[in-house]
């Protein structure tokens, strides 16, 4: 028979469950920055969202609220799976850069030398004009004949976009163009020999073991992938639209929190990367005229009410993303929810960033 344990030890054990409940409880409701992702989830109608913060290397929160899939009341996890959408640009602005390392392109080169059958209009278009989206060729997204189902080749997609007349004369002004980034793919191919997926997952993605980062291709079981939800004047939060983009190297990625701090722990080291290219990515760009445009290649790089930020939102059809730096401040924000509202990622990261940089400095 077993053997029964006194009444006072049950009230022990009572006394201990509560008081661990109640700190809980108090440590939840004393948490600005829980405090502050709640109210916005629920002013937004975001169904999901992962949070993760490092300050100086060192993991600070990572947390995890909502739903990952609303008809199967599936919770969001650190490990979820999210689209990235143009945070994807950071990835390929890096692919250049490497590239540029080895010796196998330069910035300054024609895009014609590495791209076939490019029309006479595109001739002094440069891939660095298309790093800083200051090249002048229109913007594809949201124009009919670039869906995903179509699966364009490299030539299909150059001849299509290669119609339509330049929006202005390059480097004359800065217009963001998801196309810029979709050929700056195209070039990483050409130049290096590999398909861009291969090209960034053996030199980027494996190195720094982001094994859960990948390309968002619909027919793909991915484990963990959050489904994606728009908000309808009518029927309130919606199953986002099927009918896909097809975003390539502008905004294919998918990734985790966990993954895309593995790419911020990377970039504070030379692992990937030398210091001189960062430099080059996290420095303005600028116009003929010598007018900065608060971008550099794949990161804007405006400041944050005086603390130099460094990064870039992204945004596809039910799903926001942000990677935020504070290099200054030693700080570093991922979020990544499954809401197709535009900016509402990068608009929590910055109001979270706020929170730690007024730590910082104190009331």
């Amino acid at each position: 028979m077993a053997e029964i344990e006194p009444p006072a030890y049950h009230r022990r054990v009572k006394i201990i469950s509560l008081i661990a409940g109640l700190l809980f409880t108090w440590n939840c409701l004393a948490d600005p920055v829980d405090d502050l992702v709640k109210a916005e989830m629920a002013k937004h109608q975001i169904p999901g969202l992962a949070l993760k913060v490092t300050q100086h290397g060192k993991e600070t929160k990572t947390a995890a609220y909502g739903f990952a899939n609303l008809e199967w009341n599936v919770p969001v996890t650190p490990e979820t799976v999210f689209e990235i959408g143009s945070v994807t640009k950071q990835f390929t602005a890096a692919c250049i850069m490497l590239l540029v390392e080895e010796r196998k392109l330069s910035l300054d080169d024609k895009i014609s030398q590495y791209l076939t059958n490019t029309p006479v209009s595109w001739t002094n278009i440069t891939i660095r004009h298309l790093l800083t989206h200051t090249s002048g060729i229109k913007n594809y997204t949201g124009l009919e004949g670039f869906g995903l189902a179509l699966h364009l080749t490299q030539a299909q997609f150059i001849a299509k976009i290669g119609e339509l007349p330049l929006v202005f004369a390059p480097g004359e002004k800065f217009s963001y163009c998801n196309t810029g980034y979709n050929l700056l793919g195209f070039i990483v191919e050409n130049a290096s020999g590999e398909k861009y997926w291969t090209f960034l997952s053996e030199k980027i993605l494996g190195p720094l073991g982001m094994s859960a980062t990948t390309n968002r291709e619909p027919s793909r079981i991915l484990k963990l992938r959050a489904a994606g939800y728009e908000q309808s004047k009518t029927n309130g939060l919606v199953n986002r639209d099927v009918d896909y983009t097809d975003l390539f190297s502008a905004g294919e990625i998918v990734s985790t929190v966990g993954d895309m701090m593995k790419w911020d722990a990377g970039l504070d080291t030379e692992k990937i990367l030398k210091t001189t290219s960062k430099e080059q990515m996290w420095t303005s760009g600028k116009l003929n005229d010598g007018k900065p445009i608060g971008y550099g290649y794949g990161w804007f790089v405006t400041p944050l009410d005086g603390n130099k930020n460094i990064g870039h939102s992204g945004s596809t059809s039910g799903f926001s993303a942000s990677n935020q730096r504070f290099p200054d401040d030693g700080l570093e924000i991922v979020v990544l929810c499954n809401s197709g509202e535009d900016g509402v990622a990068t608009k929590l990261a910055k109001a979270v960033a706020g929170i730690y940089l007024q730590e910082k400095t104190g009331p």
